[in-house]
């Protein structure tokens, strides 16, 4: 407790030996078998039911004062904290005197207190602005060995631990820290604080008092399963070594487990035939499982937290599922809760609901679910009759007319270029599968809004705001001179100007968006502005480059798709995962965190540096598949099929399985670890970390590309049949008047 005053170690065994014992339960004198573990917990403790394969060598009790009272002499006692985190874990001093006179070895989760030791209050560790945690469980101690080294990270979600300080004349500073074994502390790193530990700021987690026999969790580790502690492998190697610790001649240890939330295969595990359809089916469920369709009954607390700009708890069980109409939640967040569950981001996206439409519509076909019909036709019409798209993007006087907003409720005035590219491709898509055009004028004019604020070298630039494209006018950006070899942000406008050239024959379309290809092709590499990393800017130059063969079959354009296809699949591991890996650091705009002050107060990678085994699926590997999709159906080449294939079995056995977590059942988180097969990488992300699930981006393109091999047919093809260009004679004069002139062209324009 705070304040609490310190007793010098000399004197602990002298003042307990006054205290009397007369309340502890006497011990039974016949004969019984000698249990090397005593546990004090409810008999639903995750550690004690993992344990139960042991069930001989066990005894469980339901206070600790009758645990300590009954164990053998010599026996290993855990007291584990079952008020945790409302109320950390009471203890007698009589308990400790007990357990020091029978010699037993003490673990003890969430304590009151600790002989010798001054603890407070319990608290939460640091968390970042968006409410990211940013200190982590760090390796301490040589004592793991080398199963877990020193400087190793670990994550404990959401923790709450007691602060401990070393009492007067008891433990110095340095003492302690000789002791710790686990600690919390702001670190960066991928699976090693690679700075080291700071020299302020580090927190006690697991540590022993200099006699050796009692062991300190300042926090709950026993529900390393149920709060889904991580990398699961590692946690299952410290309460190994924290068992071994207890009763060194028992040979008690926590075998394999099934985590609370895991992938669906082994790395090795054969899959059954279906299972790329099983993968898709449970992909399309995961959107209602997760409550994800907003009703117009949540209408007051979704504004709520849509300002509040935070993760916030799902939906109650209670609250009725929504038809479309109003919307989809952006996604799941990446903070994960004490009982395993996780946040949810309220916000509303243009790109994540076209993208959400274009799954119900599959899902409508191959399934023949009427219900998932609605909903895409519903979200698609929610896109343009919401203030995205209405206001002065509704108006044919206003530079903005046409473009569609990036989200609600704040900012429907910033004009992301790619985030309006893939909710179009969404739509289309919803509209070929429904055999509806009530979309197309919707659409083209979109594509035409993005075309005349892109400029004379066919560049976009990252993102437009309402406040300068009122004051300059949209002419100002389509004659200026932007250049942005950033594919993250331009290729699938390319892409979508491509699209509508095959279907308009508009040289709008295809000029100025061939000419920046060829100028980011000239620029490859080296001149490449990458975002989270190298690995993604070729991912999504695949889709423009296949549709450019689409329109344009020649040589040149082929041997720039192999260029990048290759570099792309030379980091793709035997089990089909797509390595990430970053590029130069003066051409980065998302750097991994340079110092451990840095860690988790940005966007950023998943890796710490190239070579750390981790995928992305938000980023990377969502948009490698579209694009190898295409390409193999492009090109014929069996080389992309290949790849796409190997991909797609990756993402079949890391697709998530959980009973415990219905509404994460089915999704894809954004990151993975295929050396250690598990979810994990550098959580430095503030607002999209390892965890996250994005309706769009992630989970609307891998169950769609897999939708798209079920049909075996590509987005190309299925789109091929739009009827979008009858509709330029009415919106060609209003958008780009004039737009018969000579288009001017670029040095590296070619006839």
């Amino acid at each position: 407790m705070t304040g609490r005053s310190a007793i010098p170690r000399r004197d602990v065994l002298k003042r307990l030996s006054l205290v009397p014992a007369t309340w502890i339960p006497m011990r039974s004198k016949g004969p019984s078998p000698t249990p090397p573990l005593v546990f004090s917990c409810l008999p639903t403790n995750g550690l004690y039911k993992v344990l139960t394969h042991w069930a001989d060598s066990l005894r469980r009790y339901d206070t600790p004062s009758e645990a300590v009272a009954r164990s053998p002499r010599g026996a290993g006692v855990l007291v584990l904290a079952e008020g945790y985190p409302q109320k950390t874990t009471q203890l007698e001093s009589a308990v400790f005197h007990t357990a020091m006179q029978e010699k037993l070895r003490l673990y003890v989760e969430f304590p009151s207190s600790i002989p010798g030791l001054r603890t407070s209050e319990p608290r939460a560790p640091e968390k970042g602005s968006e409410g990211n945690v940013l200190e982590r469980v760090v390796v301490a101690s040589s004592a793991f060995s080398l199963t877990l080294p020193e400087r190793q990270i670990l994550d404990i979600h959401d923790c709450r631990y007691v602060p401990v300080q070393p009492g007067t004349g008891v433990l110095e500073k340095e003492g302690l820290s000789r002791e710790m074994k686990l600690v919390l502390a702001r670190v960066a790193g991928y699976d090693t604080a690679i700075y080291g530990l700071p020299p302020e700021g580090v927190k006690p987690i697991l540590f022993t008092a200099p006699e050796g026999d009692i062991l300190i969790a300042t926090t709950k580790l026993s529900q390393f399963i149920t709060g889904r502690y991580s990398p699961v492998n590692a946690w299952r190697l410290v309460w190994n070594w924290i068992l071994a610790w207890l009763s060194p001649q028992s040979g008690i240890s926590v075998g394999e487990f099934i985590p609370a939330v895991g992938p669906s295969f082994t790395s090795h595990q054969p899959l059954p035939r279906t299972a790329e359809l099983e993968a898709y089916q449970r992909g399309v469920e995961w959107f209602s499982k997760a409550k994800l369709f907003v009703d117009r009954s949540w209408k007051q607390t979704v504004d709520e937290r849509q300002l509040l700009r935070r993760p916030s708890p799902g939906p109650a069980p209670d609250w009725p599922l929504g038809d479309g109409s109003e919307g989809v939640l952006e996604g799941v967040s990446s903070i994960i809760e004490q009982d395993g569950s996780q946040l949810l981001s309220w916000a509303i996206r243009n790109d994540c609901t076209g993208e959400t439409s274009m799954v119900m519509a599959f899902s409508s076909l191959i399934g023949g679910k009427s219900r998932d019909q609605e909903i895409a036709v519903n979200l698609s019409d929610y896109i343009y009759r919401s203030p995205l798209a209405q206001g002065s993007r509704s108006d044919p006087q206003s530079p903005s007319f046409g473009l569609v907003g990036w989200e609600l409720p704040k900012a429907e005035g910033a004009y992301w270029g790619d985030d309006n590219a893939r909710s179009m491709m969404g739509t289309l898509a919803a509209g070929a599968l429904l055999r509806s055009d009530r979309w197309d004028e919707n659409v083209l004019r979109c594509l035409l809004a993005n075309l005349r604020t892109t400029g004379r070298l066919g560049f976009r630039g990252h993102k437009l705001d309402e406040k300068p494209l009122q004051e300059h006018g949209w002419r100002y950006f389509y004659n200026g001179e932007t250049v942005n070899y950033a594919p993250h942000f331009e290729a699938y406008l390319w892409a979508c100007c491509f699209w509508a050239y095959g279907k308009t024959r508009s040289p709008l379309f295809l000029e100025r968006a061939r000419n920046a290809v060829r100028m980011t092709m000239a620029a490859y590499p080296d001149q490449w502005r990458w975002t989270n990393g190298l690995q993604q800017e070729r991912a999504r130059m695949l889709l423009p480059l296949a549709w450019l063969i689409r329109i344009e079959d020649k040589p040149e354009y082929r041997q720039w798709l192999l260029q990048i296809a290759k570099d792309l699949l030379a980091l793709q591991d035997e089990c089909g995962a797509i390595r990430e890996e970053m590029g130069r650091d003066a051409k980065g705009l998302l750097l991994s965190p340079r110092s451990n002050d840095r860690y988790g107060t940005s966007e950023a990678p998943l890796i710490q540096q190239n070579g750390d085994p981790a995928c992305d699926l938000l980023y990377t590997t969502n948009f490698a598949f579209l694009g190898l999709h295409e390409a193999a159906a492009a090109t014929g080449d069996p080389f992309y099929r290949q790849a796409e294939d190997k991909l797609a079995e990756f993402l079949c056995r890391i697709q998530i399985r959980s009973a415990a977590h219905p509404e994460l059942d089915g999704g894809w988180f954004r990151a993975f670890d295929f050396k250690r097969w598990d979810y994990w990488a550098s959580d430095s992300d503030s607002s999209w970390g390892v965890c996250c699930i994005e309706t769009g981006w992630t989970q609307t393109w891998i169950t769609s590309v897999l939708a798209l091999r079920h049909l075996r047919t590509s987005l190309w093809d299925l789109t091929a049949q739009s009827t979008i260009a009858r509709f330029m004679d009415k919106l060609l004069p209003v958008m780009l008047p004039q737009a018969g002139s000579a288009t001017p062209r670029h040095p590296f324009e070619q006839q």
